[in-house]
């Protein structure tokens, strides 16, 4: 008895329409509505806080802990992803963020507040899901781009969060979070609806099954791989993000107290700031990056990022008006969109497609602890050592990143996995 070909499932209409690059579009419309759910209680959180009594000490670690839960949680996700599917993980991940809105709308007490950040940040390890969807997604030379454009979606939604947020306490405190979990579950439904399954499970199980195939780590074995073998490829790669990333992050942290002291800026005027960052930053990965890669290549792409990036740091101290301040702030979003979606692209290719889930979430766990260190280390050294010197052990940091990414175009072409 014979049987017909298996039918295909339909692709819906807006797929049918958008071809090869409809994934990455649904994805970036995904990432963008996360992100401004998101930014529309963040910002919101000390000022809970301190009405339910916070000291200054515990609002950091209000801020720490969603970078505690999104470090321990990311490899567990991209472990789950590589066997089960980036698209459960990444709704799975959304529905966690809507019950962690829920619970902020109505958090009465700090613990609750809390349990709030601690359920936001498990969920939010779903960012190395969504790099690994991205790299399966599309072709190698291709990833570096659209992970540029999938980061420019998202801090798209970071400018337009924090407004909505604000402007939703009119209608009371609980508005902000509730609106943030209506728009979280509105983005479930769309991503159910057009976002299909990247990752192919089933090819996975057979290739795991097939005699002498290679053992899939674990994710404690691939975070000790990165300790125990800092020279392979991948190892490398995850160093240069986490040390570039932990940096950044430690100079934002202390960026307004600089500019408070040497400009006189104010919390009224600190987001004109910050919205020139962010629109840099925005038009560097949609306009810039795309170009700059197909001259360069990935590798030496971020090696050039790091150079940007590391002078902008070390020339911000040395400025004196609004026109220096200006040119050298410049200097790091152009560095950091050449920096990190040039380094994610070139670890999707040294490692296999069977782990690139787990490794992406073990990216991301360094640079949580990084962005969680980082950030304590430069307040020390800005209130104890003077105010310019956080600015130059950041620039020294991102400049060593340099010296790990030399050679990594050999790479390139002949992809390794990470040793056993």
């Amino acid at each position: 008895m014979t049987t017909g070909p298996s039918k295909v499932p339909e692709q819906p209409a807006v797929m049918r329409k958008w071809g090869p690059q409809g994934s990455l579009v649904i994805l970036m419309i995904t990432a963008f509505v996360d992100m401004v759910g998101l930014l529309m209680v963040i910002p919101l959180l000390p000022f809970y806080a301190v009405d339910l009594g916070a000291s200054a000490f515990v609002v950091t670690l209000l801020v720490a802990s969603f970078s505690f839960a999104q470090l321990v949680s990311a490899p567990l996700w991209g472990r789950f992803s590589d066997r089960y599917g980036r698209r459960p993980a990444l709704l799975v991940g959304l529905t966690a963020a809507a019950i962690a809105y829920v619970v902020f709308a109505y958090a009465d007490s700090l613990w609750l507040l809390f349990v709030s950040r601690l359920v936001q940040g498990a969920g939010g390890g779903t960012v190395g899901v969504i790099q690994a969807y991205v790299a399966d997604s599309t072709r190698p030379d291709e990833r570096a781009k659209s992970l540029g454009w999938l980061s420019a979606a998202t801090n798209l939604g970071v400018t337009l969060g924090p407004v909505l947020g604000s402007a939703s306490l009119s209608l009371g405190k609980e508005a902000p979070g509730l609106m943030a979990a209506a728009l979280c579950l509105v983005n479930i439904l769309f991503a159910a609806r057009y976002l299909t399954e990247s990752h192919d499970v089933k090819a996975r199980q057979v290739s795991d099954a097939a005699p002498g195939a290679p053992r899939v780590r674990r994710s404690r074995e691939a975070l000790l791989g990165v300790l125990a073998r800092p020279g392979d490829p991948a190892s490398r790669l995850i160093w240069i993000y986490s040390i570039a990333m932990g940096s950044f992050q430690g100079i934002t942290a202390i960026l307004a107290l600089f500019l408070m002291a040497r400009y006189d800026v104010t919390a009224s005027t600190i987001g004109f700031f910050f919205t020139y960052m962010g629109a840099l930053s925005v038009l560097t990965r949609a306009l810039v990056l795309g170009p700059m890669v197909d001259r360069f290549g990935e590798a030496r792409l971020t090696r050039i990022g790091a150079v940007l990036m590391a002078t902008g740091l070390a020339a911000i101290p040395l400025t004196h008006s609004y026109v220096t301040l200006a040119i050298a702030v410049a200097l790091l979003p152009l560095g950091t969109a050449f920096t990190f979606p040039c380094v994610t692209a070139l670890l999707s290719r040294v490692i296999s497609g069977r782990e690139r889930g787990l490794y992406m979430g073990v990216q991301q766990t360094f640079g949580g602890i990084t962005r969680s260190v980082f950030p304590a280390l430069a307040g020390l050294a800005y209130d104890h050592l003077g105010i310019g010197v956080p600015f130059w052990i950041a620039a020294a940091l991102v400049a060593g990143t340099i010296f790990l990414g030399a050679g990594m175009e050999r790479y390139i072409d002949s992809p390794v996995v990470v040793s056993s």
